[in-house]
């Protein structure tokens, strides 16, 4: 039986393949969001209640309500956001 002898350098290889290969793993599923809640494009405009009120009713953003609460399209916050820039 042949002995195999590991090194520091040799483990610390492996743990950055190990890491990385999880990382990718796990990054790939995770899902992406469709939808925001105001809060969460609130803080991506960087912009006030009056504002995202604003960019409804001008239609710049459709978002649709359910119950009592505005649900938002990432794509459209995204776009918005890449125009601005």
């Amino acid at each position: 039986m042949a002995l195999e002898i590991l090194t520091k350098e040799d483990l610390q290889q492996f743990k950055r393949e190990l890491f990385s290969e999880l990382f990718n793993t796990f990054s790939i599923q995770q899902p992406q969001k469709k939808w925001l809640k105001s809060n969460e494009v609130k803080s991506i405009l960087k912009c006030s209640n009056g504002t995202l009120q604003n960019l409804r009713i001008n239609g710049t953003l459709c978002p649709s309500k359910i119950g009592g609460t505005w649900y938002w399209n990432v794509e459209e916050v995204n776009n918005l956001l890449s125009k601005a820039s």
